[in-house]
């Protein structure tokens, strides 16, 4: 068996053709990667592969070079690793994307290494804990051989990589390419598949694949469904998205709450209180538990379309299931009631808050401090907030200025 302990490689010959071997290859020195230590092994794999050289003439020489990068990311391998796939990656850390040499070294490991499906998955697996770019290009590489005993699955995550770095194209064909070898296409693969459509923004093919997953009878699950919202929030079709909740609550299948809070703060930005309360509900009927976070955009809701009354509601709730009101959730209904002029309310609802113990920040005094100055009652009210401040400063309370 060829050895595949020394780190670098070039392609000799001016064509590669795919196994065809256009010049033998020889050993050259030794690589800025490997310590000096390893000279006598080295020497012993040189004559070993010179020997394989003879009777197989490999396509490439292994080169000598390696920078600080390189060096770093190959002591920071797995100690785990096995030996035949340490070798390949040793070699794979000294790339870069699109690289030519990239193929001939992954055949000559299959050809000299004979690994099986176990060491590609580790090899892959390595890869992308060390978040390489290579990885997409060596599972695509994988995929075709036989070694590798390639299935829906593999695909899968190939989709889902090139998903995420939005190469939708390359995503295709993968897809294309699994079709045409005669592999299954199953609920799980269309998933990742309309996820990709939705995080692009692309809803109509989105809502094809949605469609084809229920004309083939598969089952969708949450994570199904969970794309198709996010497709249509980013089309700003509330609306539709609302709707396939309701879908999804007949089946009692609930959502994720990122999924939840993302159509919330649809309604939320869109000042739709009764859509942000709908969805409110709906997240509780999941059995989601709300935060503040949630509970702050409901109260937006109701501010942005001028019901301060029900904002004032939400945030006694809020104290009532355990929750302390935020500073956002403050600084939002003093926000409105400032828009309405209701400057004695606003001071009822803060004296309020204060006999409840909650205390008030820095966003909330800001804003009352402002709304103070374009009234011209700044001395006025002077009085009055440096002594809730004195009374505060137990309850580490920031005092803003007004001046």
């Amino acid at each position: 068996m060829a050895s595949l302990a020394i780190t670098a490689l070039r392609l000799v010959g001016s064509k590669v053709t795919g196994a065809t071997i256009t010049k033998p290859w020889k050993p050259a020195s030794q690589c800025a990667c490997v310590s000096g230590g390893h000279e006598a092994e080295l020497q012993v794999m040189a004559a070993e592969a010179e020997q394989v050289a003879v009777s197989e003439a490999p396509r490439f020489i292994w080169d000598a070079f390696g920078s600080d990068s390189q060096e770093r990311a190959i002591r920071g391998l797995s100690p785990k690793l096995p030996s035949r796939c340490k070798a390949l990656m040793t070699r794979v850390v000294c790339l870069s994307p699109g690289d030519e040499n990239l193929g001939a070294l992954l055949a000559y490991w299959v050809k000299a290494m004979k690994p099986k499906r176990a060491d590609w998955l580790l090899v892959l697996k390595e890869l992308k804990a060390m978040e390489s770019p290579l990885l997409a290009e060596v599972l695509e590489y994988a995929l075709l051989e036989d070694s590798f005993e390639a299935n829906v699955r593999d695909y899968t995550k190939l989709i889902h990589i090139y998903g995420k770095q939005k190469l939708l194209q390359k995503a295709e064909d993968a897809f294309h390419a699994m079709k045409g070898r005669g592999f299954p296409c199953d609920q799980v693969m269309l998933t990742a598949l309309m996820d990709m459509y939705s995080k692009a923004g692309d809803l109509t093919r989105a809502k094809e694949i949605f469609e084809e997953i229920i004309l083939l009878g598969l089952p969708l699950d949450k994570r199904a469904y969970g794309s198709m919202i996010m497709a249509y929030i980013r089309a700003a079709m509330s609306d539709k998205a609302e709707d396939i909740i309701k879908a999804m609550e007949d089946q009692q299948i609930f959502a994720g709450k990122e999924v939840y809070k993302a159509l919330l703060r649809a309604y939320s930005y869109k000042g739709d209180s009764d859509g942000a309360q709908r969805i409110f509900d709906a997240i509780q009927f999941a059995g989601v538990v709300p935060d503040t976070k949630l509970c702050a955009l409901l109260v937006n809701a109701y501010c942005l379309s001028n019901r301060i009354n029900a904002a004032v509601c939400v945030i006694r709730n809020m104290r009532t299931a355990g929750l302390t009101p935020c500073d956002k959730c403050i600084a939002l209904v003093l926000g409105a009631y400032e828009k309405a002029n209701m400057l004695e309310t606003a001071l009822g609802f803060l004296t309020e808050l204060e006999e409840n113990g909650v205390v008030i920040g820095q966003e909330p005094s800001q804003l009352l401090a402002g709304w103070f100055r374009r009234l011209g009652v700044v001395h006025e009210v002077e009085q009055v907030l440096k002594g809730l401040s004195e009374d505060m400063k137990s309850k580490q309370i920031v005092a803003v200025p007004v001046e």
